[in-house]
């Protein structure tokens, strides 16, 4: 249990540095701020769900040591492991906020870290699936490549910006690829929804000015704040090739804030929790710190699996 609790810790406190990150956002306490009921599925009632207090007591004896850290249960609710427990905590601290799960075993004496995964001959299928029916975002080669490179991506990120280049490079090198930008804005960023809002009306207007705005956007992040979100905006719409004002008055719309909220719906469907998250033919490529040439297989070998 010891060594239990050091990869727990370590889990949940070095998560802020993964590529999935979100900024800072320290919370005013060490508890969820409103109680968060067991969410009991149809169809799972084997798992006995630990309450609220439970969790947080054993949070408490985690992480009570640091008073930098705070934390959130999210939802307590039985995994899609028959038996077990799935525990969403949002851990809070100097370097960010991270979303992070773990599961409590039928007995209620054990946790255990790390992903479940799918399994079996085809364990991407599923997510593959989900994502060629649910895709909404501008698109880059040809609709008909047997690889589909999905993003799900947030534009106030600046780990998204710094996986730019490692994606450039690939597309370079797989050039018969699909890639597919999703918007997916992280509550804790105070302008990446309405960002995602301006792109998505970019995409609609013109694929080609899209991807000049996301770059230029993505550079021109540490000049953007809540205050002037929308002026930056409409001069980046406008240098990328469309017409500000048209943007700015279409991601105003609430049918563009519904694209952009069933974009992050897609990306919670296949266990998004972060950005950048990167699908290729729905296999979850985690961190996008990887040896470029490991990325590129993965592509060719998807590619090769598809014909």
């Amino acid at each position: 249990m010891a060594r239990l609790s050091v990869c727990l810790v370590t889990l949940l406190m070095l998560a802020t540095f993964a590529a999935a990150q979100q900024s800072s956002a320290p919370a005013s306490h060490k508890s969820s701020a409103k109680p968060v009921t067991p969410n009991t599925e149809p169809g799972t009632t084997s798992a006995k769900l630990p309450s609220e207090e439970t969790v947080n007591g054993f949070l408490h004896q985690m992480f009570g040591y640091d008073s930098s850290l705070t934390w959130k249960v999210a939802e307590i609710k039985p995994s899609a492991v028959e038996g077990l427990t799935e525990v969403t905590v949002t851990v809070s601290g100097p370097q960010g906020q991270q979303s992070n799960k773990f599961y409590v075993t039928p007995d209620g004496q054990h946790a255990v870290i790390g992903e479940i995964i799918p399994f079996g001959p085809k364990p991407f299928a599923a997510a593959r699936e989900k994502l060629q029916k649910g895709i909404n975002g501008p698109a880059r080669g040809p609709a008909d490549s047997p690889v589909t490179i999905v993003e799900f991506s947030d534009l106030q990120c600046p780990h998204c910006k710094d996986a730019q280049p490692v994606i450039e490079k690939l597309l370079t090198e797989a050039p018969t690829a699909r890639f597919v930008f999703q918007s997916f804005p992280l509550p804790s960023h105070n302008w990446a929804a309405k960002a995602a809002a301006y792109a998505d009306c970019v995409g609609r207007a013109s694929n080609d000015a899209f991807w000049k705005f996301v770059q230029k956007t993505y550079t021109a992040q540490a000049e953007i704040t809540e205050a002037n979100v929308d002026e930056k905006l409409t001069v980046i719409a406008n240098d990328s090739g469309v017409k500000g004002t048209d943007i700015a008055a279409c991601a105003a719309k609430p049918e563009t804030a519904a694209r952009v909220e069933q974009s992050v719906a897609l990306g919670k469907s296949v266990d998004v929790t972060g950005t950048p998250a990167l699908f290729v033919n729905g296999r979850k490529i985690g961190n996008l710190g990887i040896p470029p040439e490991v990325l590129k297989s993965i592509v060719e070998f998807e590619a090769k699996q598809g014909k």
